[in-house]
C-alpha cells in the first residue's frame, strides 16, 4: 500500500489531536532557567526551550561530550545546544515536511547561517538512513521530526537507546507525538517526563 496524501494525513492529525485524550505525563518543573550565550536569529516553535537546557543537563546528569538532532530545520535548536556540548551532530533532510509551512531545500543557507559554529555538524539524510549505520552512544538526543506516531516512535526508540537522554518537541500540540514519547519511555524502561509549555517537551531518561 502506497503512502497517504498528506492531505488526508493532517486531517487525520487534526482530528486525533482534537478527540482523543492525552495521556497523563509526570511534568517536569524546571528549578531555574538559563539563557543560553549564543543563539541565531531565525523563526522557531523551539523559543523558549532553550532556557531548559542547562536546568535538564543539571538535573539528570547529562555529560557534556555530544548531542545528535533529528530535525535541525533552520537551526535555532541546534545551535542553542551548542553552548552546552563539544560536538553536536545535525540530522534533516532541510525540505520541511507534511507540517510545515516552508518547503524547499534550504540545507546550503543553513548550513552557512550555522557554519559561525565549528561544533555543529550538519548531514542532509533521513533519520531512517542514519539510524540505520550508526551505533554510537550521546549524551543527550533531540527528536522534532515529521509528528507522526510511527516516526516520532522508530526515531525516538533508537534515540533513547543510544543517548542518556532524548528531548522530544512537540508533545503538547500533537498527540502522535505524546503517544509515541511514553511508548517509546515504555519499551526502553527509561522514566519520561514532559513540559508542557512552547507546544511542550518530552523528556525520556534513565
Amino acid at each position: 500500500m502506497g503512502m497517504l496524501p498528506e492531505s488526508l494525513v493532517r486531517m487525520s492529525q487534526r482530528f486525533r489531536n482534537k478527540y482523543y485524550l492525552k495521556k497523563p505525563i509526570r511534568p517536569f518543573i524546571p528549578e531555574k532557567l538559563a539563557q543560553p550565550a549564543k543563539s541565531v536569529d531565525v523563526k522557531s516553535a523551539w523559543r523558549g526551550l532553550d532556557l531548559l537546557i542547562s536546568d535538564i543537563m543539571s538535573r539528570f546528569a547529562v555529560a557534556t561530550g555530544s548531542c545528535i538532532e533529528f530535525g535541525v530545520e533552520f537551526g535555532y535548536s541546534t545551535v542553542a545546544f551548542s553552548n552546552y556540548f563539544d560536538e553536536v551532530v545535525g540530522i534533516d533532510l532541510f525540505v520541511g515536511d507534511i507540517n510545515t509551512l516552508d518547503r524547499g531545500d534550504h540545507f546550503r543557507t543553513t548550513q552557512a547561517r550555522l557554519s559561525a559554529f565549528p561544533n555543529i555538524e550538519l548531514h542532509k539524510t533521513s533519520y531512517q538512513d542514519w539510524i540505520a549505520s550508526d551505533d554510537r552512544q550521546y549524551d543527550l538526543a533531540h527528536v522534532d521530526i515529521v509528528h507522526t506516531y510511527r516516526d516520532t516512535f522508530m526515531c525516538g526508540l533508537w534515540a533513547a537507546q543510544h543517548s542518556t537522554c532524548t528531548l522530544f518537541h512537540d508533545t503538547e500540540s500533537f498527540v502522535d507525538v505524546r503517544n509515541a514519547v511514553i511508548d517509546v519511555a515504555r519499551s526502553t524502561g527509561k522514566e519520561v517526563f514532559n513540559y508542557p509549555h512552547h507546544y511542550g517537551l518530552g523528556i525520556v531518561v534513565g
